[in-house]
């Protein structure tokens, strides 16, 4: 064991994540190496420091874009590594695991949890397993749900969802049935598929005046990764940005920072009721004087100069 090794693990020694083998050894290795062992009574030190701290609970939109940008990532990398690391490197992977209690004990609790699910599904009757509607149901928990499948408006008024827990289950009711609205809220905010996050929009932009959904429909305004989900969720709260300083605002950092030059020209549109308002006008003159869009920086411009002068 070298000082390199030490100095990468001794955060996981002083969190209590060494398996005991290797606890043992980094524990030697400190008793006679003068370095390390100052490493160690640093990291001990900061870990108390820390510790002196209360611990704040991220914010539901910091956890749902998190698990978004997550999602782009794990979709955008390369394929293959890890289970050409599996197939021709098996030694390095076990070493991995010896070295890593977390990782082996998520692994135990999937394999449980698949095991639990396959009997489930055995041995469930088959009503209960496809689902039911919502009447009888118990208390919807979104801490239990892994995914949401489909969304779809039935009839009028009559929502569908399919949504997995250890099995899949489905639910129906109207939008204004609390469960739909939670589970509708759950999909537009955390689903990793970008059809089910536009269905779900779609369906909510016909409540915008509820605080949760407009509230849902601004988070995908700015967060959303997919287009479409974001002009729909824009095009929803279009009625509210002169009386919403929340969507007023939300919208000027579309304009501002959109990607897509379509949701920008759209956020300019609705804005140009409330280009009187300070803020609205300081981010037109802004846009008037250098965007790089000519079609933007022309129509600001013509925003600006219909304006009366400020004294």
């Amino acid at each position: 064991m070298n000082c390199e090794w030490v100095k990468q693990n001794i955060i996981f020694y002083v969190y209590d994540e060494l398996a005991d083998d290797a606890r043992h050894e980094l524990e030697q290795h400190v008793a006679r190496c003068r370095d390390c062992s100052l490493e160690l009574e640093a990291v001990r030190k900061f870990h108390a420091d820390v510790a002196q701290f209360p611990l704040e609970e991220p914010s539901p939109h910091l956890v749902a874009a998190s698990r978004m940008r997550l999602q782009e990532a794990l979709e955008s990398a390369e394929q293959g590594g890890w289970w050409h690391r599996f197939i021709f490197d098996p030694m390095a992977w076990l070493n991995q695991i010896r070295f890593a209690p977390a990782l082996a004990a998520a692994i135990f609790i999937v394999g449980f949890a698949g095991g639990i699910g396959a009997a489930y599904k055995i041995l469930a009757p088959r009503g209960v397993e496809q689902g039911a509607g919502l009447q009888g149901r118990a208390p919807l928990s979104l801490a239990s749900i892994s995914g949401i499948s489909s969304v779809s408006e039935s009839s009028p008024n009559q929502v569908t969802i399919k949504y997995e827990t250890v099995s899949p289950q489905e639910a129906q009711g109207s939008l204004g049935d609390p469960q739909i609205q939670q589970l509708l809220l759950y999909a537009a905010r955390n689903n990793f598929n970008p059809g089910v996050r536009m269905d779900s929009v779609n369906l909510l932009t016909q409540q915008p005046a509820s605080p949760h959904v407009r509230e849902a429909l601004l988070y995908s305004l700015r967060y959303d990764s997919n287009t479409g989900v974001r002009l729909k969720a824009l095009d929803a709260l279009g009625s509210y940005v002169k009386d919403d300083v929340q969507v007023r605002d939300a919208v000027l950092e579309s304009l501002m920072s959109d990607a897509n030059p379509g949701i920008r020209i759209e956020a300019l549109r609705l804005l140009e009721p409330v280009r009187g308002d300070s803020s609205v006008r300081i981010v037109l003159e802004r846009l008037a004087a250098k965007d790089e869009n000519r079609y933007i920086r022309s129509e600001a411009r013509t925003m600006v100069s219909q304006m009366p002068e400020m004294n």
